[in-house]
């Protein structure tokens, strides 16, 4: 969206290549996203996304006014931080640690993939526009399209008609469509 060229380089996280001596070296929590431009190497996802937003001209992922942005970002935020890190790789390998199989994890992950997608649902029931906040698509829409795929994953129906025409406005931009996960090089289906 912000038209900027990268080389991406993969780390299979179910191979634990990103707690590697040589990425730990990039990004000390063993996470990803991780990039490196202007000098800079920066981590987690919103932060990259709004020093994007901040440095790129062109396709705001924030709104002009005040009260607009802080909705946009609570809706990111209910995303990013009530329900993708409760439901991720490292949460669901910590709760088989403590002696559950992996079909309670999974079970784990879809029952907040569904509390948060329903939440983030309620949230956005009312407001106009092709995307989650407007006719643009914004950081919220940014967040929320990769968590609904991540929920398909774990057989999570989305059932809310708002949530999936949202994803099907974002789905018709390249910018989502040609990062969607089956297209990546490390996709396992």
């Amino acid at each position: 969206m912000k038209g900027v060229a990268y080389e991406q380089i993969t780390y299979r996280l179910r191979a634990g290549e990103q707690r590697s001596p040589a990425y730990l070296t990039v990004n000390p929590q063993g996470l990803v996203p991780a990039l490196e431009i202007d000098g800079l190497l920066l981590t987690q996802s919103l932060a990259i996304i709004e020093y994007l937003d901040q440095t790129r001209p062109g396709s705001p992922l924030l709104p002009s006014g005040a009260a607009e942005r802080a909705r946009v970002r609570a809706l990111a935020l209910a995303i990013a931080c009530d329900t993708h890190p409760v439901q991720n790789l490292k949460v669901l390998l910590a709760v088989q640690a403590l002696g559950h199989d992996e079909a309670a994890s999974n079970a784990w992950a879809h029952r907040v993939c569904e509390e948060g997608l329903a939440a983030y649902a309620a949230m956005v029931e009312n407001s106009g526009g092709a995307f989650s906040a407007g006719d643009q698509p914004s950081l919220a829409d940014l967040a929320l399209v990769p968590q609904i795929a991540n929920a398909r994953r774990f057989g999570v129906d989305i059932r809310w008609p708002r949530l999936v025409a949202i994803e099907r406005a974002c789905m018709a931009l390249p910018a989502f469509s040609e990062t969607a996960p089956q297209h990546q090089p490390d996709f396992i289906a």
